[in-house]
């Protein structure tokens, strides 16, 4: 099935393929929260068509849970409104799920949108892998190894001294991916309803572009949200219950877990090593995902289900990759990409960019004092070590009542609090 038909608005009941209960107890807790509505206001609400509703209207006024009231000089329309059996039913449905937004898409909906998006249909060039760095100071054969892990459909271990780019680097990757893709708010597994659009995670093309919303109004589904591949980053806070569906019985909610949100795009495990699990736990957790590209979760119910795992799955770590496994399990990861300290040269480079991005007024003869600091020290130069010690530098100068202005005084009074003495 083409991406075209796939974003299409249903028309239906049948052309949706969720449980009709299901859309039932949607629009019962929908007249609940919001009181009386008209049926434009409804199909805005549930991103359903006027159509569609209507039948599931009917079917409630017949069973005497809705009544019509007259239209208001605001309303576009009669008026539906909850009778006393509605709010029953309203709040039983409360019970069996807190879930009021949107229609949900169903699972399997889901895996062929997630198949016609996949992130390895794209293939990127070095001349693209070079744009997308435009800017950048990078080593050149990183260009070669990047590329072909980008697009391999494998896992990608990268590692080196901190501080020396890995997460910058692989989070501007996303720019290789492809195009903008379209996801939906929520997912349906039966009657059960997964949340899914994560504003921390999924940027909407029309709020980070500024242009025109891509989607095509009513031609496009309205449970579909159009937006950037999304990019996600998991440090030392990780725990394996972030990797599966949670329930909250609270709101009697169910979150879709962190590789679900960021299928399509990149996932990055950041400090790899530093989590409260042995890294062989963690890895071990990939091993399904990373050969089959599929993941399986399970819903409060206990129903197991499948999900595709099209992530560009990347491992994070300033440790030695076989401080993480043995060779053996290192093999299945794919590609392995070392990052190294930078040249004194590189490091000039990274320094007059920063100075130009923040309009920075340089006293003569600060990189000079810098450079005999390094000197001293023998400490090697890193690519975060610039913008960090203009970024101290010029708290020190605004302190100072001398914004703006980075003096040798406040470079050596940036150097003392940013390092630590070896």
């Amino acid at each position: 099935m083409s991406l075209l038909e796939l974003i299409k608005q249903p028309r239906t009941i049948s052309e949706t393929a969720l449980d009709a209960e299901l859309l039932i107890d949607l629009t019962l807790k929908h007249l609940y929260d919001g009181g009386a509505q008209d049926l434009q206001q409804l199909a805005d609400r549930l991103a359903l068509t006027g159509n569609l509703l209507e039948g599931i209207l009917v079917n409630l006024r017949k069973d005497s849970r809705v009544e019509v009231l007259a239209a208001k000089e605001n309303s576009a329309g009669v008026r539906y409104q909850l009778t006393d059996l509605g709010r029953s039913e309203a709040k039983n449905a409360y019970i069996r799920s807190g879930y009021v937004g949107r229609a949900p898409i169903t699972i399997d909906h889901y895996r062929r949108l997630v198949e016609a998006q996949s992130v390895f249909n794209c293939t990127a060039s070095k001349t693209e892998l070079m744009e997308a760095f435009a800017g950048v100071v990078i080593e050149e054969h990183l260009y070669d190894q990047l590329g072909p892990a980008l697009h391999s459909g494998r896992a990608l271990l990268v590692y080196g001294p901190a501080g020396s780019g890995k997460t910058y680097i692989c989070k501007r990757l996303a720019r290789c991916l492809g195009g903008p893709i379209y996801l939906p708010y929520a997912i349906a597994v039966g009657r059960e309803i997964i949340r899914f659009f994560d504003p921390m995670i999924h940027s909407p093309v029309d709020q980070v572009s500024g242009t025109a919303n891509y989607q095509l109004e009513n031609r496009t589904d309205q449970r579909l949200i159009l937006c950037e591949r999304p990019v996600a980053i998991s440090g030392g806070e990780l725990t394996m219950d972030r990797l599966e569906l949670r329930y909250d019985p609270v709101t009697r909610l169910n979150h879709a877990p962190i590789q679900l949100k960021t299928n399509n795009g990149i996932y990055i495990i950041d400090d790899m090593g530093r989590q409260r699990m042995p890294p062989i736990e963690l890895l071990n957790r990939w091993i399904v995902p990373m050969e089959e590209h599929i993941d399986y979760l399970t819903v409060g119910t206990g129903q197991h289900f499948p999900v595709p795992f099209d992530t560009v799955l990347v491992f994070s770590t300033n440790l030695h990759p076989l401080e993480l496994a043995d060779e053996a399990f290192l093999r299945r990861l794919g590609y392995k990409i070392q990052f190294t300290d930078i040249t004194k040269e590189q490091f000039t480079l990274i320094w007059g960019d920063v100075c130009r991005e923040r309009n920075v007024t340089v006293e003569e003869g600060v990189l000079d004092c810098l450079y005999e600091l390094y000197d001293q020290t023998k400490r090697p130069f890193m690519p975060c070590q610039p913008r960090d010690l203009i970024g101290m530098g010029l708290d020190m100068a605004a302190f100072k009542n001398t914004r703006g202005h980075l003096s040798k005084e406040n470079i050596r009074l940036a150097w003392g609090t940013y390092f630590i003495d070896i």
